[in-house]
């Protein structure tokens, strides 16, 4: 039995996957230039590629926002898919953006939360 999609969720499938091919054209694009600009050199380790390894090298945005491509390239720098995995998990940390969903952050706990009235019992 197959259902039959709605007129809705079709549009939806279509914005979608146009989406996806927009950012791809996007990623290629603002990846091209900036291999055209810079150097094929890790900008942290300083591992240097050549166009068999070159895949490795990825765009890493500075400011985290991917469609910030200014044309001279000052918002990007190239990091070896290391280093780049690196940096977005220093970024993470920083901002505790992988903390569980409604975690506070601190401890609920208080194990000496009783301690006065235990301690009245013992004297």
């Amino acid at each position: 039995m197959t259902r039959k999609k709605s007129p809705d969720s079709d549009k939806l499938d279509r914005i979608v996957a146009q989406t996806r091919r927009d950012r791809d054209q996007r990623e290629r694009d603002y990846r091209e230039r900036a291999l055209k600009l810079y150097a094929w050199v890790c900008g942290r380790c300083a591992r240097e590629f050549t166009r068999e390894n070159l895949r490795e090298l990825t765009v890493h945005h500075r400011d985290h926002d991917h469609d910030n491509n200014p044309a001279d390239g000052s918002n990007w720098e190239l990091l070896c898919v290391y280093c780049h995995d690196n940096e977005h998990s220093r970024q993470l940390d920083a901002t505790g953006a992988d903390d569980a969903p409604g975690d506070k952050g601190s401890a609920t706990h208080n194990p000496f939360a009783d301690l006065r009235s235990l301690m009245k019992d013992k004297e």
